[in-house]
């Protein structure tokens, strides 16, 4: 068992290797056998007909006449020599190494690594060796900070193998080995460092790809498992008729896939187990009639419930529409910053009471001292946009309630299946019938006067504008349009009387309130705006959506301003300025003007731009693995996603004696496993 081995146990690791080892986290052996290299140096030789151009290469041949060796500069060389490879005359070219023309003999046999230049059929020499038939190895190439050398390392790393290779237990049962093809976990393990050849390098890469993903996934299906059986006796009874009677009332019909999604949810509320649940929709894919159907199901049961919003100009639009929705059906109540003195305490007492039913809010719910009478369902809206700890306390308000996550920026599936693995998933992927598509554009700012016309033209005929800038006001550093700018270039540019507001993060709460009013009732007729308006705010009046220096945002938040227009019964239009430099800002243009389908443009997003991006450098939402790569390797990952739920929801984990060391290996890494998750 190489995890119970220390690395002082491997022969020549003194006190002072071992002090180095710990710097670089090392502790156990198997710490040591699982440090896998960060990339390789590929002396394997290929043929010619393999070599890829501007890569690094090997090849082996004859020299077939002198080299020839050039000065330039101070103490500057060029060396030129041929090589025949095949029936094939190369040319190799060495820098500041003119001593290497009395090695390369002609007729001598000779192997070089360097960059290959198809074209010129030229190699640009970085290693030779003379004489000697190449071995086709494979270097690994370590990420050691200096601490240790990279030979100290393979020494070391090599008798570790030595001494305890025959103590790598295999963890998979013989099923998936011979289903899979999977190479031996010990063997593969020790191929990662000393690989044989680029085949043997790929299978073993194959197989801890899979163990990674697995193990992770077992991980994420345990813990989905585990909050659906730690609650028993949270069955939710409502009356099935009023409910009915309620969606049928509804003005519009439900799509297909609000009807999916409502189904799925209303499953676990009369379950027994704790909702834990995500629900995924495009912008204006209807996840709020969905969130609110779920509410009123609560309700009918006799439960309270919360929607918790990150702004107060989306808690007030939650409010009205729910108010709407409900009439008189409902006691409905608003709990935000603003709700001060008095007012604050009246609706505190009566939510304690139990006389509200429904409580919206910003983070003002998880104060202190908001008490609920009896919170039956929570549900978070962009809940990226709250801290694990904010989420965590509007759940402990109630006896274990259920919980619903609701986000309006469609997460790719790989993202979906590693960040959020622990939920159980909705996914509205259908527009409600007669919503018209945004007809999207891609400009340069010299087409800004024909723009102010088209808004002149939208604005006569009743409709509005939204007019989006990157920043608040002006930087040195970055030459870009800003909002306040941009808000006094705009006052002075149409031919006709523009009402126009200015709308930005350093505004109050009650001047974006202000603001955010006047432009829902047409008193603004063009607001300017940094990305503020980004998620919620919905104005069914605004036809136009024009943002400035596009390329700098990524193709998700584009496609969320995009969603602000395009809300009520006429045609709505999306401009974006930019200039992009870069081929990556050029194809997102492209790719925004081609769909309007988020789901794909957030694929896309996550290809150009990576996890990272996505989500935010801070939370990327993503966990750490060794070599597995998510959006390269999504298929193992689909696959060890399956298999996981197999286990786990089959307890074959716990019935079947094959999967005693795979049951043994993920309890030791979930040692925290009970106070790790909540």
């Amino acid at each position: 068992m190489v995890h119970n081995r220390l690395v002082s146990e491997v022969k020549g690791v003194g006190p002072a290797l071992k002090e180095k080892f710990a710097e670089l986290g090392i502790e156990t052996v198997e710490d040591l056998m699982t440090t896998y290299p960060s990339r390789y140096e590929n002396f394997e030789v290929l043929p010619i007909t393999e070599l890829v151009h501007e890569q690094k290469a090997t090849i082996e041949g004859i020299v077939l006449s002198e080299p020839v060796v050039s000065f330039f500069g101070r103490k500057k060389s060029r060396l030129v020599v041929p090589i025949q490879v095949d029936q094939v005359v190369v040319k190799g070219v060495m820098f500041n190494r003119a001593f290497a023309k009395k090695q390369l003999a002609v007729g001598e046999k000779v192997t070089v690594t360097g960059k290959w230049d198809q074209h010129r059929q030229q190699i640009t020499i970085s290693h030779y060796k003379v004489g000697e038939k190449s071995t086709g190895e494979i270097e690994p190439v370590y990420l050691l900070r200096q601490i240790i050398t990279p030979f100290q390392f393979k020494k070391i790393i090599k008798q570790a193998f030595d001494q305890f290779r025959e103590q790598i237990n295999e963890i998979l049962p013989t099923r998936y080995l011979e289903g899979y093809q999977l190479i031996n976990r010990g063997f593969a393990i020790e191929q990662m460092h000393f690989p044989h050849d680029v085949e043997h390098l790929k299978q073993a890469r194959r197989r801890l790809i899979y163990d990674e993903f697995l193990i992770f996934q077992l991980k994420m299906q345990a813990l989905r498992k585990f909050n659906r059986q730690r609650t028993s006796g949270n069955v939710k009874t409502y009356s099935e008729d009023q409910l009915t009677e309620f969606i049928a009332q509804l003005p519009f019909e439900l799509t297909e896939a609000q009807k999916q999604a409502n189904q799925e949810i209303l499953t676990d509320i009369k379950s027994s187990y704790r909702m834990h649940r995500l629900l995924q929709g495009d912008v204006g894919s209807g996840k709020t009639i969905v969130a609110a159907i779920a509410l009123y199901a609560t309700i009918l049961a006799g439960y309270q419930g919360a929607i918790m919003v990150p702004t107060e100009i989306l808690a007030e639009q939650h409010y009205q529409s729910l108010t709407e929705l409900f009439q008189d059906r409902l006691r409905i109540e608003l709990l935000t910053g603003s709700v001060k003195g008095k007012e604050r305490k009246q609706r505190l007492a009566a939510i304690q009471s139990g006389e509200v039913n429904l409580i919206v809010g910003t983070h003002a719910l998880i104060q202190d001292d908001v008490y609920f009478s009896n919170l039956g369902l929570v549900i978070v809206d962009e809940q990226h946009r709250f801290g694990v700890n904010q989420r965590k306390v509007l759940r402990e308000k109630g006896i274990d309630p259920d919980v619903l996550f609701m986000t309006a920026t469609p997460i790719p599936r790989t993202l979906a299946i590693t960040s959020f693995g622990d939920m159980d998933m909705s996914i509205i992927n259908q527009m409600p019938v007669g919503r018209k598509e945004v007809e999207t554009f891609w400009v340069k700012e010299t087409l800004m006067p024909r723009i102010i016309k088209f808004i002149e033209k939208e604005i006569k005929n009743g409709g509005q504008a939204y007019v989006i800038a990157p920043l608040i006001e002006e930087s040195d550093k970055i030459d870009i349009q800003n909002a306040v700018d941009l808000y006094h270039q705009l006052s002075s540019a149409f031919s006709i009387p523009v009402e126009i507001g200015l709308l930005h993060g350093r505004l109050t709460n009650a001047e974006k309130d202000k603001v955010m009013q006047d432009f829902a009732t047409n008193k603004i007729n063009l607001l300017v705006s940094t990305t503020v308006v980004e998620v919620g705010v919905n104005v069914p009046n605004a036809t136009i959506m024009v943002i400035y220096d596009a390329e700098r945002f990524g193709l998700s938040q584009l496609h969320q301003l995009r969603g602000r227009v395009g809300r009520g019964k006429k045609q709505s239009y999306c401009i974006l300025i930019a200039d992009p430099k870069g081929e990556t800002g050029k194809e997102r243009m492209q790719i925004m003007t081609e769909t309007t389908n988020g789901f794909v443009l957030a694929e896309h997003d996550l290809k150009l731009r990576g996890p990272g991006e996505f989500f935010g450098k801070k939370q990327s939402g993503l966990p750490e693995f060794k070599i597995a790569d998510p959006i390269h390797d999504y298929r193992t990952l689909e696959t060890a996603r399956k298999d996981a739920v197999e286990i786990i929801f089959n307890d074959l984990i716990e019935k079947n004696q094959e999967y005693r060391e795979l049951k043994e290996y993920l309890n030791r890494i979930l040692v925290e496993f009970n106070e790790g998750f909540d």
